[in-house]
């Protein structure tokens, strides 16, 4: 098939694009490469698809091209000209904190763009759109484990709120042309080739320096840390399972063409008990700040993934531990390369 992969040099974007390439489908990967974070680790990511794609002759299977999801008239030329089967829509402007200081950025990016990704489906016949949603449109709740069927209106980060509002525009298409999409709410992601934003990677980089890292809430948080692999192989089956077909379980009797499901480990962990897996993979014992709770932020994040599970056969189960251990002997390799 063909397939467009939008944030294809992003941390999840650059994975998945390569899996499915290595499928032997043919992808059309898009990214701004902004700076938001350093862009050589981007370049990096296109380079390692470019690499394994090389190794098993597939390099037709893959092409990158620099594009803002939120240029209308690009957008619009990229679906016309490529007639893309199936989109998985994984750009976006990450980040809680970031979306305090800087909220146009996350209105171009993620409501615009999205906007311009649903416009590409509608008029060019897209059989399937798979998009990023946010374990963040639970916001606060504090029943545990967070349901799809649970009620979202209470978002408590900008970056939240348009997670929520690119879940509401994809309802309305599905209901108005009867585009088939799926949302994925995803729940705090690590791994391998992960952001410098994230709590893995600053931890991780400040341990191994010996600098003291802040701990928020004075520890009292807990996540659902899910490996990057996990994440993957759930977008990589969803993508197959297309809302409104006649072999597919419908969530939404007046709307079949639309689905929601949280991708998550189903295991929340303590603050603490994350930075201890840092500490054993790395051998190095982690000097704390205890600060207060920051704004934007949530208590706990815990997923039920049993919609999942029923329609993939598949749910998230890779054990922190070990996730740490594979993430932090990426990231010392990758600090060598760089600096050398």
């Amino acid at each position: 098939m063909k397939f467009l992969v939008t944030g294809a040099a992003g941390f999840i974007g650059s994975k998945v694009a390569e899996e499915l390439a290595l499928q032997g489908h043919h992808v059309v990967g898009i990214d701004n490469l902004n700076d938001y974070y350093d862009p050589a680790l981007k370049q990096a990511r296109l380079e390692r698809i470019a690499a394994r794609l090389s190794e098993t002759g597939q390099q037709s299977c893959f092409r990158f091209i620099r594009l803002d999801i939120a240029d209308r008239q690009a957008m619009a030329d990229l679906f016309a000209t490529e007639q893309f089967e199936r989109v998985i829509h994984l750009a976006a402007q990450a980040g809680v904190r970031y979306s305090i200081d800087n909220p146009m950025a996350y209105v171009d990016s993620n409501l615009v763009g999205m906007m311009t990704v649903l416009e590409g489906c509608r008029h060019n016949k897209v059989q399937h759109l798979v998009y990023a949603s946010s374990s963040s449109v639970y916001g606060n709740q504090q029943k545990v484990p967070f349901s799809e069927t649970d009620p979202v209106d209470t978002p408590i980060s900008l970056y939240a709120a348009t997670k929520k509002a690119n879940e509401l525009m994809a309802h309305t298409y599905s209901h108005l042309y009867q585009l088939p999409t799926t949302g994925l709410r995803f729940f705090t992601v690590y791994g391998p080739w992960g952001r410098p934003d994230m709590a893995p990677w600053k931890f991780t980089k400040a341990i191994l320096e010996g600098k003291t890292i802040d701990v928020y809430n004075h520890g009292q948080l807990q996540r659902d840390f899910t490996y990057i692999d996990d994440i993957v192989e759930g977008v990589l089956r969803i993508q197959d399972q297309v809302p409104g077909s006649a072999h597919y379980p419908t969530q939404l009797a007046d709307n079949p063409h639309y689905a929601i499901y949280n991708i998550g480990n189903n295991q929340p962990v303590a603050l603490e008990d994350f930075i201890a897996a840092i500490e054993q993979a790395a051998g190095v014992k982690a000097q704390k700040n205890y600060l207060p709770m920051q704004a934007g932020d949530v208590y706990q994040t815990y997923a039920d993934v049993a919609l999942l599970q029923q329609a993939t056969a598949f749910y998230p189960s890779t054990a922190l531990v070990a996730g740490m251990q594979q993430f932090v002997g990426w990231f010392l390799q990758y600090q060598a390369q760089a600096a050398g």
